[in-house]
């Protein structure tokens, strides 16, 4: 069986799909978002995350360490007396992955909830996915994805998940690979195909200050949407002003390249235009 790397698993999620749901998180991403507030999903690898601020210097950890830079063995984190080391990222195989998602399943069915799957980029972990959603069935299933995947392996786990929430950024390319790191045409491809399928779907569109809010962008993609046949709402979700909370934990720095403080403009009538249901987060 093929191994996966995941990083969290939240229960009782509820803006995860339909329902009370439970949604577990999938480490490594090709995008590199400039506002991510998941920076511990952006690897595929296993991370060390220190909360810094509570550090009292005592220096255990330096004292049991064995190597030039970390490998986040984990040597380290038993002798922290205030347990603020972690690692971030646990292999799994699917089978016993989806026997820990789907503990306490009853709750989340009597509420028409289910699993989420999300990320980081859960499709570029394709075969891992695959082999999961498979273990987790009959129970509701959703995916959450950038579309940022080969054209086979997207329309692969489209066609097996019961629902697609699929995030848009930009439709402009040069501004969508300036803030991502990537091209968009891949996912305009994608979210072409899905428009053209019966399978339900979401679209989510974060509200970055002057990037992604404006109205133009709202028009764009509204007009991509206008034919599709099974979309259920778009969600806008605002910029989170805490999403740069973790990447003192990882070591690195957050450098957002717009204004934090400035409060995302909302568009709702480019989609009224359409009688496309649109709801703010």
């Amino acid at each position: 069986m093929t191994k996966g790397m995941i990083f969290d698993i939240e229960e009782f999620a509820v803006h995860d799909g339909p329902g009370i749901r439970k949604t577990v998180f999938f480490k490594g991403c090709p995008l590199k978002c400039n506002w991510c507030h998941n920076p511990e999903g952006m690897s595929f690898k296993k991370e060390l995350m220190v909360s810094k601020g509570s550090c009292i210097h005592c220096g255990r950890c330096i004292d049991i360490c064995k190597h030039e830079k970390c490998i986040a063995c984990g040597a380290c984190i038993n002798v922290c007396p205030l347990h603020i080391r972690k690692i971030c990222g646990i292999e799994y195989e699917a089978k016993d992955l989806a026997r820990e998602l789907l503990k306490g399943k009853e709750i989340l069915e009597k509420s028409n909830g289910g699993i989420t799957i999300s990320g980081g980029e859960p499709l570029a972990q394709p075969e891992f996915l695959l082999e999961l959603i498979k273990e987790l069935k009959p129970i509701h299933v959703a995916i959450e994805t950038s579309g940022y995947a080969p054209e086979e392996v997207f329309k692969k786990v489209a066609d097996v998940v019961d629902l697609v929430l699929m995030d848009i950024k930009s439709t402009d390319p040069k501004i969508h690979k300036e803030v991502t790191g990537v091209d968009n045409t891949l996912i305009l491809k994608n979210l072409n195909y899905l428009c053209s399928t019966s399978k339900k779907f979401y679209i989510r569109i974060p509200l970055i200050p002057g990037i992604t809010d404006t109205k133009e962008n709202m028009e764009k993609i509204a007009a991509l949407l206008k034919d599709a046949k099974s979309l259920e709402r778009v969600e806008l979700l605002p910029y989170n002003k805490m999403a740069g909370a973790k990447y003192s934990m990882l070591g690195k720095e957050y450098k957002p390249i717009f204004d934090v403080e400035q409060k995302p403009r909302v568009y709702l009538n480019p989609f009224k235009k359409y009688s496309i249901r649109s709801v703010v987060l």
